[in-house]
C-alpha cells in the first residue's frame, strides 16, 4: 500500500483509510474497488454523482462529493466540498508537498511536451528513479492524477503541464511545485484561449515562478517574461549556453557539432526532421544542466527513438482486436491501457502480453502485487509474461504463460493460438514487442486511416457544451461511422455514455450488437424485410409511413411482443421521409388500437439548418413539427422524447434542442461553416508511404493518357493509394496534393486505381517515408471544395480495404 496516499487522505476527515492507495475520477475504470478514493467531478455536461451507487456495488467506500444523493446517504463515507475538481487539486498539492526533496521537472509549450518527457525518462533512467506523467496527462485533472504516482523511492519527477485558457497555469504550478522548468516549442495550439501571443506566454511562464532554471531554445520574447535564470540552446545565437555550430543530415541521421560553454561536442541523432532535432536539443540541454558528462550525453542521444505515445486499436489476425502499447511498460500507464482494453474489447476473452516493468519506484514484490491486482480486476483471461522478473512474480496465477525473452515467445508463436479475442500488447521498449505486433496484426497494404478517439471525445463535448445538461445525445454512426469505422467508434461512444446510436440500415445495427454494443440503437431507414431481424436484435425502427407502421405491427404481433419502442418521423419540409399532417388521424387510430408498440420519440429533420439564409424556413419547420407533435401527444396521452436538431442545428439553433439532439458529421471534425470548423478537432488522418522514387527527364510523361508532360528534370514519388481506396480521380492532374515532411507534393497525372504519383523535386524524402493524403493538410473540407462535393462524400468513400487504426493519447 502507498502509505503517503492513505496519510494524505486522512486530511479530508476520513478514518480507517490505511488501505486507500488509488485516486479515481472515472466511474468506468475496472481499477475502482475497496482501495479507491473516488472524486465525483461535476461539469456542465457531466455529473459523476449519478454513478455513486454503481461504484459502491464495485466496492468503493470513500467519496469526495459536492452533494450526497439521498439513495446512497448511509451506504458509504463522504467528504462534502464546494468543488470536487478544486478539492482534487488541493489534495494533490498537499501530497506533492510531502516530497520536498524530489527534484521536479515541469514541461510546458505548444508542442513536444510528451516527446521531451519520454526522452528525458529514457536518457536519465540510468541515474534516477523517475516518476512521470503517464501518456499525455497534463490537464487540470490529469496533472493531479499524475502527482499521486509519486512514492518515497522516486528522486526525479517529470511532469507535463498543458493549458488552453487564462488562469490555469498557476494552479498547475502549485500542484507540481517544479524546481526545473522546460519550455518546448511555442506554436499556435490553443491560441483561441488568449487574446495575444504575449498573453499566452505570460500564462505559460507562470509554471516557472519558483524554479531554479528554465531550459529552452534561446528566445528573447519568452525570456523577458521569465523571473528566473534560463539555460538555452540555439542554432543562430552564439550567446546561448549550447550553440549549434553545424548541422549535417545524412543516411537517416543528423550530426550536430555543439559548443557547450568552453567545450565542443559532436552528437549524432537517429532522425532527420527538424522537430525531433529541436526536441533532442532541449533534452541535451537538460542533461548538460544536470551535469551529465559529454561522453554520456553523446552515447545516450545516439539511441533516441521515435516515441509512440498513443494506445492504438487495430484489427488482428483470426478475428482478434489488437491493442498496441508496445513501447512502454510502467505501472501507471498499465492501468490506463487496461481501461482502454476493456473500453475497446470486441470479444469477451481478453489476453495481455506484458513485459517486465521498470522504474516503478516500488519494491519489486509490492509492484507485482499491484500488477496482479490490476490484472484480476480487469478479468484478464490469459496473461503472457515476457521477462525473468515478471514471470517469477506472476507464476502463481492460474492463467499465466511465461517466457524469459521476446525471442523465446516468437520461436513458439502459433497464429492459431490467438482467435476471437482482444489482445493488449504492452512492453518496455527494450523487449521489442513491435515484432509481436507485426505477427498479430491483420496484414493489409501500407495505407491506413488513423482515427483519433481523443478528438472524438473533444468534438462530442464541444457540441454538448451548447446543450443543457439534461439534453440527450444520439450519435450517428451510419455508413461505417462516416467512413471512420463502425463498432470501434460505437464502443468509444458507449464508453462516453451517449444516449443513443443511429444507423441507416438494420444490418449495421446487427453488426454493432454482434460486437457487444448494448445501448439503444435507432434504425433510420428500416426496410420492411428487416423488421424480424430488428426485433431479434433489439433495434428500434424509425417509422415514417402508414404502410411501414402496419407492416411493423404485423411483425410485432407474430413475434408476440408488447410496447416495442418505435420512433415517429414527421416530414416538415425535407420531403424525403416522414408522416405529413394529413396522416395524423390514421396514425393516431393505429397507435391507439394496440399495445404492441410504444412511441419512444417523435422527430423531424431540418433541411437547411446549415444555411442561415434560410432561417425563416427552419423556423417554419420547427413550427410545423410542434403543431404535429402537440396533437399527437395529446391524442395519445404520451410524453415521448422529442428531437429535431442535427449537427448544424446544434451549432446554429441550440434553442430548439428539446429533449435530444442527433450529432453526425460534426463528431468527426467537420462542421458546416468556417466558424464551426475552427472549433473542432481533426479526427481522421489518411496516411500512406512512398513506394518508389524516380528521376524523370523532360519530354517524358507521368501516368495514364500522358496527362502530365515533363518539361524539366523532376523527382517523382509513387504512393500506393488510388481511386479503389476512395481517392477521387478528379483529385489528380495537379488539382490535388499530398503532404510529405510538412511540404505539399502536387499530384501528377491521373490518379490510378491503386496508385498516384506526386512531385517531390524540392522535398528531401526517401522511399518508405510517410505521406499524408488528408488530415490537417489537405483537410477533407479543402478537398471537397476543389472537387465540388461535400466532406461527407470524401470520408464515406474511403474503402474498407484501408486499414483503420484507432488511437488514444
Amino acid at each position: 500500500m502507498n502509505k503517503a496516499i492513505s496519510n494524505i487522505v486522512k486530511t479530508l476527515g476520513f478514518t480507517n483509510v490505511e488501505n486507500i492507495d488509488h485516486i479515481s475520477i472515472d466511474s468506468r475504470s475496472l481499477q475502482n474497488g475497496n482501495s479507491t478514493l473516488f472524486f465525483c467531478l461535476k461539469g456542465h455536461n457531466h455529473d459523476a454523482h449519478q454513478y455513486i451507487e454503481g461504484l459502491i456495488q464495485k466496492g468503493v467506500e470513500y467519496f469526495v462529493v459536492e452533494y450526497i444523493p439521498s439513495e446512497v446517504k448511509d451506504k458509504a463515507h463522504f467528504c462534502v466540498v464546494n468543488n470536487t475538481t478544486e478539492a482534487l487539486q488541493k489534495l494533490a498539492q498537499k501530497y506533492k508537498a510531502e516530497f520536498q526533496e524530489l527534484e521536479t521537472i515541469a514541461i510546458t509549450g505548444s508542442n513536444g511536451k510528451t516527446i521531451v518527457k519520454e526522452w528525458l525518462n529514457f536518457l536519465l533512467s540510468p541515474d534516477y528513479f523517475i516518476v512521470r506523467s503517464p501518456k499525455s496527462f497534463n490537464s487540470q485533472v490529469g496533472v493531479p492524477l499524475s502527482i499521486f504516482g509519486i512514492n518515497e523511492k522516486h528522486n526525479l519527477g517529470i511532469f507535463e503541464a498543458g493549458i488552453s485558457q487564462r488562469n490555469e497555469m498557476l494552479l498547475l504550478e502549485k500542484i507540481i511545485q517544479p524546481t526545473i522548468g522546460i519550455f518546448t516549442h511555442l506554436g499556435d495550439a490553443h491560441n483561441e484561449g488568449f487574446t495575444t501571443i504575449e498573453e499566452k506566454v505570460k500564462e505559460k511562464t507562470q509554471l516557472f515562478i519558483h524554479c531554479k532554471v528554465v531550459i529552452l531554445e534561446k528566445n528573447d520574447f519568452i525570456e523577458k517574461h521569465l523571473s528566473v535564470p534560463s539555460f538555452t540552446w540555439s542554432f543562430d545565437n552564439p550567446a546561448a549556453d549550447i550553440f549549434v555550430i553545424s548541422k549535417v543530415k545524412n543516411n537517416q541521421k543528423t550530426t550536430l557539432e555543439l559548443q557547450l560553454h568552453t567545450e565542443k561536442i559532436v552528437v549524432t541523432l537517429p532522425f532527420l526532421d527538424d522537430i525531433s532535432i529541436e526536441n533532442a536539443l532541449t533534452c541535451i540541454a537538460t542533461l548538460a544542466y544536470l551535469k551529465v558528462d559529454n561522453a554520456t550525453i553523446k552515447e545516450r542521444v545516439a539511441n533516441l527513438y521515435a516515441v509512440e505515445i498513443r494506445l492504438q486499436a487495430k484489427k488482428g489476425i483470426n478475428n482478434c482486436l489488437l491493442i498496441d502499447d508496445s513501447f512502454s511498460s510502467d505501472y501507471q500507464s498499465l492501468k490506463i491501457a487496461l481501461d482502454f482494453l476493456d473500453q475497446q474489447k470486441l470479444h469477451d476473452k481478453k489476453t495481455i502480453i506484458l513485459s517486465d516493468i521498470f522504474q516503478s519506484g516500488l519494491a519489486v514484490d509490492q509492484l507485482y502485487q499491484n500488477v496482479t491486482k490490476a490484472l484480476q480486476n480487469n478479468k484478464i483471461d490469459r496473461i503472457i509474461t515476457i521477462g525473468e522478473t515478471i514471470g517469477k512474480h506472476l507464476e502463481h496465477l492460474p492463467n499465466v504463460i511465461s517466457f524469459p525473452t521476446t525471442q523465446a515467445f516468437l520461436q513458439q508463436f502459433n497464429t492459431q493460438s490467438f482467435q476471437n479475442e482482444t489482445i493488449l500488447v504492452k512492453g518496455a521498449r527494450s523487449f521489442h514487442f513491435d515484432e509481436i505486433v507485426v505477427l498479430l496484426e491483420e496484414k493489409k497494404h501500407e495505407t491506413i486511416l488513423e482515427i483519433n478517439l481523443d478528438a472524438i471525445t473533444y468534438n462530442l463535448n464541444f457540441y454538448k457544451s451548447k446543450l443543457k445538461p439534461e439534453t440527450k445525445v444520439m450519435v450517428m454512426v451510419k455508413a461505417f461511422g462516416y467512413g471512420n469505422g463502425g463498432y470501434e467508434l460505437a464502443k468509444h461512444l458507449e464508453f462516453l455514455k451517449v444516449n443513443y446510436l443511429g444507423v441507416a440500415f438494420a444490418d449495421e445495427g446487427v453488426d454493432l450488437r454482434k460486437a457487444g454494443i448494448t445501448m439503444p440503437i435507432m434504425i433510420m431507414n428500416p426496410e420492411t424485410s428487416s423488421f424480424h431481424t430488428m426485433i431479434a436484435y433489439n433495434l428500434e425502427p424509425e417509422i415514417y409511413s402508414i404502410s411501414a407502421l402496419e407492416a411493423f405491427l404485423k411483425v410485432c404481433k407474430e413475434k408476440n411482443v408488447s410496447k416495442y419502442p418505435i420512433h415517429i418521423k414527421i416530414d416538415t419540409g425535407m420531403h424525403r421521409q416522414g408522416f405529413e399532417y394529413k396522416d395524423i388521424k390514421d396514425l393516431v387510430n393505429l397507435l391507439r388500437q394496440n399495445n404492441l408498440i410504444e412511441v419512444t420519440s417523435i422527430f423531424t429533420h431540418l433541411a437547411a439548418s446549415d444555411a442561415l439564409e434560410y432561417t425563416s424556413f427552419t423556423e417554419l419547420q420547427v413550427e410545423r413539427y410542434h403543431n404535429f407533435a402537440k396533437e399527437l401527444k395529446e391524442k395519445l396521452e404520451i410524453k415521448p422524447i422529442e428531437h429535431i436538431l442535427n449537427t448544424s442545428g446544434i451549432f446554429n439553433y441550440s434553442k430548439y434542442q428539446l429533449d435530444m439532439v442527433r450529432l453526425g458529421i460534426g463528431l468527426y471534425g467537420v462542421g458546416n461553416s468556417e466558424e464551426e470548423n475552427k472549433q473542432l478537432q481533426q479526427v481522421s488522418t489518411l496516411k500512406s508511404i512512398i513506394l518508389q522514387i524516380r528521376a524523370v527527364a523532360p519530354e517524358e510523361s507521368i501516368g495514364y493518357s500522358r496527362k502530365f508532360m515533363v518539361t524539366q528534370p523532376i523527382r517523382v514519388a509513387t504512393v500506393p493509394i488510388g481511386y479503389a481506396d476512395g481517392i477521387r480521380r478528379a483529385w489528380g492532374n495537379e488539382k490535388g496534393y499530398v503532404t510529405i515532411h510538412n511540404q505539399k507534393a502536387r499530384i501528377l497525372g491521373n490518379v490510378c486505381m491503386d496508385m498516384l504519383m506526386v512531385d517531390v523535386t524540392n522535398i528531401p524524402c526517401s522511399e518508405l517515408d510517410e505521406v499524408i493524403i488528408f488530415g490537417n493538410s489537405p483537410t477533407v473540407v479543402e478537398m471537397a471544395e476543389v472537387l465540388q462535393t461535400i466532406p461527407y462524400e470524401i470520408l464515406t468513400s474511403i474503402s474498407q480495404r484501408v486499414k483503420r487504426i484507432f488511437y488514444k493519447n
